[in-house]
């Protein structure tokens, strides 16, 4: 996998993508993640960047290092604006599941008038289309409107990152999160995309998003194949 200086110190861009992975479940809780010369190896980089990125992530509480039996993850989980609970993907993770984010399209398109986005942003926007994964077989599908404040983005950064990461890089706080659920049925490239037989009732989320100064910063759709899991919200008390 490339990482490249001009997006900043390279140790910075691999903890993000080790975090990232272990927050997805693709390195299980007590398990060990690969060691320095294998990822040393897939990023390319030298010695010190990968040791720099594993203290971060150990300092963080990610990670645990013990000479001579590897580097262990001990916690996948992170800390969330989105709620006083866990994210669903970390809720997901807790139980054993594994969860990957493929990125199917990221491009400013023109929104057609009369539609949600069109009323949000106006004309143009930074359309992204993500699919995710459960334990290998499709079961959510997001598309992302975005303001045309981070249309500058590099495709491979929405390829490693989360788009709210991807944001907050663009000195960009989200502060308030509005989500509203109904039972829908998705447009057909949508359902192609989850395998599902036409007309099926999904879970649909809407999710406005908004910065310190009441902006709207990002609105998306999002259809989950209930059938294979409920959505589940777990809080803290």
């Amino acid at each position: 996998m490339n990482v490249s200086r001009k997006k900043g110190p390279l140790y910075l861009q691999i903890k993000n993508i080790l975090k990232d992975r272990i927050l997805h479940g693709v390195y299980p809780i007590k398990t060990n993640i690969p060691s320095e010369p294998q990822l040393e190896n897939e990023f390319n980089v030298s010695k010190i960047t990968i040791r720099n990125a594993i203290k971060e992530l150990v300092q963080e509480g990610y990670l645990e290092k013990k000479s001579g039996k590897g580097t262990k993850v001990i916690r996948n989980t992170s800390a969330s604006k989105l709620s006083k609970g866990k994210r669903f993907t970390e809720v997901l993770v807790e139980e054993g599941h594994k969860i990957q984010r493929q990125l199917l399209q990221a491009e400013v398109v023109c929104n057609e008038e009369g539609t949600e986005p069109y009323r949000l942003f106006g004309e143009h926007c930074l359309r992204v289309e993500r699919l995710y994964h459960l334990d290998d077989v499709p079961y959510i599908h997001y598309t992302h409107y975005v303001t045309t404040q981070i249309e500058g983005t590099e495709r491979s950064d929405l390829n490693t990152q989360s788009l709210y990461e991807v944001i907050e890089e663009q000195d960009i706080s989200l502060e308030k999160f509005r989500d509203q659920f109904a039972v829908a049925i998705a447009p057909s490239y949508v359902e192609d995309r989850l395998h599902v037989k036409r007309k099926t009732p999904l879970l649909k989320r809407l999710r406005y998003s908004y910065d310190e100064m009441g902006n709207l910063i990002e609105y998306s759709e999002g259809y989950y194949n209930t059938e294979m899991q409920h959505y589940v919200v777990n809080y803290d008390v």
